[in-house]
């Protein structure tokens, strides 16, 4: 009987080591997808205040680090955005608006996706928790009588 015990104690600490690697994978996840949403946030917001220069502006430009460098807009109206694969195309600023308005509402479901995923793990996490120490105690009782 306590063999049959300590294996279902070793499988569901086995189960609960590998639910919470997918938790960490899909917290990591999360957080990738929440950069992505804060870079895509900030394109669109720079596309909006775009609307607002005329051409040949002067405006300052983030190359990194907090530094920028000053420029002037030479065609407002023309954007060039990433397609993925490190290819780029020229678009319209409308265009350029409706791609990464569309990205961002992809990410937002991907998104919901993994949080509702995270959340079911972690219910599951917690009950393999009480599981596993439930059963703890119930061999220690059985040892120690």
């Amino acid at each position: 009987m306590a063999n049959n015990s300590e294996d279902g104690l070793r499988k569901l600490s086995v189960e609960l080591r590998m639910l919470e690697q997918t938790a960490e994978a899909l917290q990591s996840r999360l957080s990738m997808i929440n950069a992505v949403a804060t870079d895509l946030t900030y394109a669109n917001m720079a596309l909006e205040n775009l609307d607002k220069e005329k051409e040949n502006a002067e405006l300052l430009v983030p190359i990194g680090g907090t530094s920028y460098i000053r420029a002037k807009l030479d065609n407002p109206d023309r954007i060039i955005v990433g397609l993925g694969a490190g290819v780029s195309a020229e678009k319209t600023r409308q265009e350029a608006k409706e791609i990464i308005k569309k990205r961002l509402e992809d990410l937002g479901k991907n998104q919901q996706a993994t949080q509702q995923q995270f959340v079911q793990i972690a219910e599951r996490i917690n009950l393999d928790r009480e599981r596993f120490e439930k059963m703890a105690a119930a061999m220690r009782e059985g040892k120690t009588s």
